[in-house]
């Protein structure tokens, strides 16, 4: 926004991710975006990880009374293993479902669902870069490990034995510990 004296002048700046609904005939269209963590303007972005290509693919569904949009993210992340501090660079995926109901005018306020967004049937965009910056932020895993670091002693592929252990315990205490194992990689 923008002040000029007491008048209130709306920026037009062209938005990052950005389907135009102007002319969008009804039924399937698909949308394809390739942008940079930076472009978002966002420090969250690249202190997550995210430093090469980002890859949006967009799908709008056009219905008679609502918009389906489906967002799938794709982009590789630069992370670092929590336990021992390697460095890891990993593709992450994320997806998102956006449910747009046109605007009603008899349609009172309080009986509209929470989970779905309005818009003007009069609307000549729609902006998605929100959603798409929340989408990547979202596919950043919480916990980072690595599993091939020969460094990194938590989840080492071989076990080393010790002379005069014994090596034959239960399987199914083994195969629980490593169903266990497995779950926090």
């Amino acid at each position: 926004m923008l002040f000029y004296g007491k008048e209130v002048v709306m920026s037009k700046e062209k938005a990052l991710i950005e389907i135009r609904l102007a002319g969008l005939s009804a039924g399937t269209h698909e949308f394809e975006f390739t942008c940079s963590a930076t472009d978002f303007a966002d420090p969250a972005l690249t202190e997550a990880g995210f430093s090469k290509g980002i890859s949006v693919k967009v799908t709008v569904e056009k219905l008679e009374g609502e918009m389906i949009v489906t967002l799938k993210t794709s982009a590789t992340a630069e992370l670092t293993c929590d336990l021992c501090l390697a460095p890891i660079t990993t593709e992450l995926k994320g997806s998102y479902r956006i449910w747009y109901g046109y605007e009603q005018t008899d349609e009172p306020e309080d009986e509209r669902d929470e989970e779905y967004r309005t818009i003007d049937r009069n609307a000549l965009s729609l902006d998605l870069t929100e959603d798409v910056r929340e989408t990547l932020l979202l596919t950043v895993p919480m916990k980072v490990t690595c599993t091939d670091n020969p460094d990194c002693r938590v989840f080492r592929q071989e076990e080393e034995d010790e002379p005069g252990e014994d090596t034959t315990l239960d399987t199914d205490w083994v195969e629980s510990l490593e169903k266990l194992k497995n779950k926090y990689r």
